[in-house]
């Protein structure tokens, strides 16, 4: 099967809210009708629900309870709104394929994203709410491949535990991988070129090619989740941190390194959306 065959399995692929879409396209507009948009989220019944629970949890500490989406604007501003209905939006999407853990996916995924924007703070010119939404998209193309190819997708899965990137071993089996999947999914939701660009370079690193900085910085990010799940300690984690990749995309490595203890215990806040 190929790329452009998943794409063609119209009936399985993953279909967002309209609000969703915008919130999406609002990326590329500085001057965006915030309070519009909060309407819009309003209207949907099952979104604004999701994101009020969010809006009231402990992770955010509000003094007051928010009521709807435009009191989650005021207090919690525009861009965190935006992520709540993303991430909503995006875990609503899927339809989990057989024997997948869903809630792991998806809490990784976060992981990922949290970590991405943290590494932002370490980046000059990148912005922390793409990078959080590029790292939280980063494994999309994964997940579709699963929901359309399931039997490919658990050769993969044996493969994998024998040793291999998941990356390689895809390129091997099917001529394509997650990342690419990704990317054109991506493209298709109309999430805007650098957002396609990341996803699509994620593992370019590993490859000896060219990518762009939030790329970069979804390598990293993947790279020190992992290092967390294995529970590695600070020496360990620094000894074969992907510098190379840090300083390619302008890292301050410094002041990261100085910092890293902090990404160690990072939330992204929307783990209540898998309850």
């Amino acid at each position: 099967m190929s790329m452009a065959t998943i794409f063609a399995e119209t009936q399985q692929l993953p279909h967002i809210p309209r609000v969703v879409q915008e919130l999406i396209e609002s990326f590329r507009n500085e001057d965006v009708d915030v309070d519009e948009l909060s309407s819009k989220v309003a209207l949907d019944q099952s979104l604004t629900a999701k994101v009020l629970r969010l809006a009231n949890s402990a992770h955010y500490g509000v003094s007051r309870t928010i009521a709807n989406p435009h009191d989650a604007i005021m207090l919690l501003g525009f861009n965190t709104l935006r992520t709540m209905v993303l991430a909503s939006g995006m875990t609503s999407a899927f339809k989990a394929p057989d024997n997948f853990d869903m809630k792991t996916f998806w809490r990784d995924s976060f992981a990922v994203g949290a970590l991405s924007k943290w590494l932002a703070n370490y980046v000059d010119g990148c912005d922390r709410e793409t990078a959080f939404t590029c790292g939280m998209l980063h494994s999309v193309g994964e997940l579709l491949i699963r929901m359309v190819m399931p039997k490919e997708a658990r050769h993969i899965d044996e493969a994998l535990s024998m040793g291999g990137t998941r990356h390689t071993l895809e390129r091997g089996q099917l001529g394509f991988t997650s990342a690419d999947v990704g990317a054109e999914l991506a493209k298709r939701w109309k999430f805007p070129a650098e957002m396609q660009q990341a996803i699509l370079e994620q593992n370019n690193p590993d490859l000896d090619r060219t990518y762009s900085a939030l790329a970069g910085i979804l390598h990293i990010a993947q790279y020190l989740n992992k290092a967390h799940k294995d529970g590695l300690d600070e020496e360990a984690i620094l000894a074969k941190f992907p510098k190379a990749v840090a300083d390619a995309i302008g890292m301050n490595c410094d002041k990261a390194y100085a910092d890293l203890a902090d990404s160690n215990d990072l939330s992204s806040g929307l783990e209540g959306l898998l309850e």
